[in-house]
């Protein structure tokens, strides 16, 4: 029985000569981004911005979220976001600050408690000032630092520091676009978006490594061979694995945008931008070329292994 060949495994595409196009484009994207980020800024959530939360139950199975909407919608408060938990009809409601400060907030709670009416049953009643949303916003970028460092100290001791270098400047590069493209396009900057950014930082990370993995055992294998050879080689080598890798989280990411619904649209489109179409690229057209400038060779990775004694298993590989 033939097995089924997503990549024929004759595949030889020279990636490597793309270099030349993908890191200016990569630049002036990174430019672009830092921009609007800078000029537009992010557009906050109700996690970062403070509001009012309320979770509710409708008994006997008599939830219907269009009512709900529609009723919170009549009331023009701004920013409502209701997401139905568990499956008995509970709902969780969160609403935009409002000004007027404590008395405003708590006048928002009296005039949704009248809209629904009183056969809904209140379970929680919260209202997020600002101070706690600051907290959580410095909470969350120092969640995503310590993430970075914690992948650069991993790589500095799994790889060569060329190596770690090359997947944290890769790992920098989907951030920064990723952020760009949420203040670009406006999309709410909330918890959920902190957990896309870490989703899409181990997800490009995941993928950087199976190439490098194989780019390292390349280097050991074929001394005499060029780098961009070499490169390309181990790129495509490992190209099958990074389709079917790819075809799947974007279909599943793609389910999750069109019938996830509002709760979790703002994760969906972030987690469908950074790891389909900014870590995927990164992968193959920056980390992998970022070598040959960082100054990884067969000549360089020769001379360590001289450096550091014998090594039977490249001895054997290479004969």
């Amino acid at each position: 029985m033939r097995l089924l060949r997503i990549v024929p495994d004759d595949t030889n595409f020279d990636f490597m000569r793309f270099r030349r196009i993908s890191f200016p484009i990569s630049a002036v994207l990174s430019i672009v981004a830092l921009v609007a980020f800078l000029t537009l800024g992010l557009n906050f959530g109700i996690d970062f911005k403070g509001g009012t939360l309320l979770e509710v139950r409708y008994p006997n199975n008599t939830l219907n979220m269009a009512d709900v909407r529609g009723k919170l919608e009549a009331l023009n408060l701004g920013e409502v976001q209701i997401q139905e938990i568990g499956g008995d009809g509970e709902v969780l409601i969160r609403i935009a600050q409002q000004p007027g400060g404590e008395q405003a907030q708590q006048a928002v709670v009296g005039r949704v408690r009248a809209s629904l009416g009183d056969q809904v049953e209140y379970r929680r009643v919260e209202v997020v000032g600002p101070r706690v949303s600051q907290e959580l916003l410095s909470y969350g970028i120092i969640g995503l630092m310590l993430a970075v460092v914690a992948i650069l100290i991993y790589l500095w001791f799994r790889f060569e520091w060329q190596f770690a270098l090359g997947a944290s400047i890769a790992n920098f590069h989907d951030i920064v676009l990723t952020i760009g493209f949420m203040a670009i396009f406006r999309i709410d900057f909330d918890l959920t978006s902190v957990a896309a950014l870490l989703t899409i930082l181990g997800y490009s990370l995941n993928d950087t490594i199976v190439i490098y993995d194989r780019i390292r055992e390349m280097l050991r294998r074929y001394k005499k061979m060029p780098t961009d050879e070499l490169l390309n080689h181990s790129v495509n080598s490992t190209l099958s694995r990074s389709v079917i890798t790819h075809v799947t989280v974007t279909l599943a990411l793609f389910a999750l945008v069109l019938f996830g619904g509002r709760a979790i649209h703002s994760f969906s489109v972030t987690m469908l931008f950074g790891v389909v179409l900014v870590g995927t690229y990164t992968s193959i057209f920056i980390a992998s070329p970022l070598l040959i400038y960082l100054g990884v060779t067969t000549r360089t990775m020769e001379a360590k292994a001289e450096a550091s004694g014998p090594n039977p298993k490249a001895e054997r590989a290479t004969t």
